[in-house]
């Protein structure tokens, strides 16, 4: 419960005698809460104070509570049939999240959106409709950059030798999908692959001669993408 509201902190009760901080870090942008709401966050950490002993901090930013959420709606998940290999969150806009099914004969992605979507839409709804893209996780590293960048039409991938970095060649017509809004696809994809994805469109790409190819596929760029970004 909401106990009140200090500067931009909100102060939380949990249980009869303790109380919790939500930091502005850990809130969801756009949402508004006042003293006596119902709340929803998970435990990120416990401060030692000097002032006030431990102190709890709470979040709903983090990718511990997208993963809470799913466990709760989600009995395949809470039952570990079903397990979430990542998450990847820019809070309150876009999440993705990887997960794996044990057992073959069910669907990991089915089972966490639920019938006509409804396990997914209630956790959007907590969210403040934060956008939610559920991943099959594949142990095949291609595979795997391939979904996240879903629902673009990946042509090429090009991993870097000795660096985590891999390079992507889209479809013309997919680009602006593959790289999202402010680069926002392109980020959570990285982020939950875990690599550098460096996306060029198949135009650009095949008009690149073969020195600048492999320039740009050595271990020594592994800032082209981010100089690449600058320029633009």
């Amino acid at each position: 419960e909401v106990l009140r509201l200090e500067q931009s902190n909100i102060i939380v009760k949990l249980g009869k005698q303790t109380e919790a901080m939500i930091p502005a870090r850990e809130q969801i942008r756009r949402e508004r809460w006042a003293q006596g709401n119902s709340i929803k966050a998970v435990i990120a950490r416990v401060e030692e104070s000097s002032k006030n002993g431990a102190q709890v901090v709470l979040s709903r930013a983090n990718g511990d509570f997208l993963k809470e959420l799913f466990r709760q709606e989600v009995p395949e998940i809470y039952e570990g049939t079903v397990e979430i290999k990542g998450v990847a969150r820019e809070p309150g806009f876009r999440a993705k999240i990887a997960v794996y099914s044990r057992d073959e004969k069910i669907d990991p992605v089915g089972a966490c959106v639920g019938m006509k979507g409804a396990r997914v839409q209630t956790i959007v709804r907590e969210l403040g409709n934060e956008r939610i893209d559920i991943v099959q996780w594949n142990p095949d590293l291609d595979t795997f950059i391939t979904r996240a960048l879903t629902p673009a039409n990946v042509i090429k991938l090009i991993h870097v030798p000795e660096t985590r970095r891999t390079v992507v060649i889209i479809s013309d017509e997919n680009l602006a999908l593959a790289i999202g809004k402010n680069g926002q696809n392109v980020k959570l994809a990285a982020e939950l692959v875990q690599r550098n994805l460096d996306v060029f469109g198949e135009n650009e790409w095949n008009q690149k001669d073969d020195e600048t190819k492999a320039k740009i596929t050595s271990p020594s760029a592994a800032d082209f993408n981010q100089n690449r970004k600058a320029a633009r």
